[in-house]
């Protein structure tokens, strides 16, 4: 645990700005409202079409693995030459991708593994038992479940591998089995399984994505915090090494003691706004819902070798993956859910999926620090602004510690998460 000093003035004392409405900016406005605090928080779209709301609704402990890790540079290059890998760098002279590419290389490495993974596996789980907490505060259930999650597989490599990680993952105090073909199919004796085995992650938990925003949203309205969708920042009046005024698109502009940014994949352009380099590279996936499975999926599933998720929620299972790393565009990929699509038949040989309806693709756009870790913090150069984001493929599992630890940074409160590592001024 760690003290950090309360940032504050006589003037707009308890008036804080939440910049972004993704499980980053929700779970900050939540926590600091509850703590007292009057609250705004504006956001470009409509609070319902971020990473947050279509994602595969999973807590994760388990990924206590950055994405810079060992392997990642030689498997990336392999996927690289496929057109339905769950992997992609668009090529492109684009400077931030090639800044953020070197910078991901350095850390592609066991040290920064064996550097990182303590604190990530103590912000995940400190989520968790925040996310217990929520599911008894807040007024609607958002079906959050603790059945762990499978890493399912089918080669002896990836088993070699992930027995590798379940094995640092007891160490490091998690809930962790290894499972042979026969335990992973009496765990889910409803559907067929074509897999050598499985890691079962304990640990981990899920939930229902869209009643979760749904419900912090509406709990928001009833705490009197003011809520703007529709509006971009334009820029800050910046004094003495404060944030003075925030100025907003549809002419607007706000007066704050403490400005909280997420952002999401746009952290990055924000924070250039107030001369940050805060380095966050889109990571584009795909996801959609289908009911083929009728119910009979019981535990949230990661497909090893081919990298897609599949979580039961709602009454039906949704889907996911791919990493498609490129600027930001609004084009969805057919190759890329075509492989997401192929792959589920690999892994539950009943069910051959048919190709969901273009209109019925989900995307959206994974925020992705080029270290694979959050950032976390108040900022040097700028004395009342707390950046939160970056939390690539872990956004909703780390949501609420994020939150909870806005609102201690920001009232002055001991953390109950040492965040030292997640600097959000790292790379300037």
């Amino acid at each position: 645990m760690m003290t950090i000093r309360m940032h504050m003035d006589s003037k707009y004392c308890d008036k804080v700005l939440v910049i972004g409405g993704g499980i980053a900016g929700l779970a900050s406005a939540y926590y600091l409202a509850k703590s007292g605090r009057q609250v705004t928080l504006i956001e470009r779209g409509d609070l319902t079409d971020g990473c947050s709301f279509g994602n595969a609704g999973m807590i994760v402990p388990s990924h206590f693995t950055p994405m810079a890790a060992p392997g990642i540079v030689s498997q990336g290059i392999k996927w690289m030459f496929d057109r339905k890998s769950p992997f992609y760098v668009k090529p492109s002279l684009n400077w931030s991708l090639l800044t953020w590419g070197m910078r991901f290389l350095q850390h592609a490495n066991e040290k920064h593994v064996l550097r990182a993974s303590p604190a990530l596996k103590d912000l995940h789980l400190y989520s968790s038992q925040l996310y217990d907490q929520l599911a008894t505060e807040l007024s609607t259930d958002f079906d959050l479940q603790h059945k762990g999650i499978l890493m399912l597989y089918k080669t002896g490599s990836t088993e070699e591998e992930e027995i590798h990680l379940a094995n640092r993952a007891r160490d490091m105090g998690l809930d962790v089995a290894v499972l042979n073909k026969d335990e992973v199919q009496a765990l889910e004796p409803g559907v067929k399984l074509d897999v050598l085995g499985a890691v079962h992650y304990k640990c981990d938990g899920h939930l229902y994505p869209p009643a979760l925003i749904q419900t912090l949203i509406s709990e928001l309205k009833k705490m009197g915090v003011e809520l703007q969708t529709g509006v971009q920042v334009e820029g800050f009046d910046l004094k003495a090494g404060r944030i003075e005024k925030t100025y907003l698109s549809d002419g607007g502009q706000i007066q704050a003691n403490q400005i909280v940014l997420t952002g999401g994949a746009w952290m990055g352009n924000l924070a250039r706004k107030v001369n940050l380099s805060i380095p966050i590279m889109p990571g584009k996936g795909y996801s959609f819902l289908t009911d083929v499975f009728e119910g009979k999926v019981q535990h949230p599933a990661l497909l090893m070798e081919a990298r897609v998720a599949l979580t039961p929620m709602g009454g039906k299972v949704r889907i996911g993956g791919t990493m498609e790393l490129a600027p930001i565009d609004h084009q969805i990929n057919l190759n890329r859910v075509e492989g997401i699509v192929k792959a589920v038949g690999s892994y539950y040989p009943e069910y051959n999926l048919n190709m969901p309806e273009k209109k019925d693709i989900w995307f959206g756009f994974r925020p992705c620090s080029p270290d694979g870790l959050p950032y976390l913090g108040y900022s040097r150069k700028v004395s009342n602004l707390v950046l939160a984001g970056g939390l690539g493929m872990m956004g909703l599992s780390l949501g609420p510690a994020i939150g909870q630890s806005v609102a201690d940074l920001i009232n002055g409160k001991t953390l109950q998460a040492d965040i030292q590592i997640f600097d959000p001024e790292r790379f300037n």
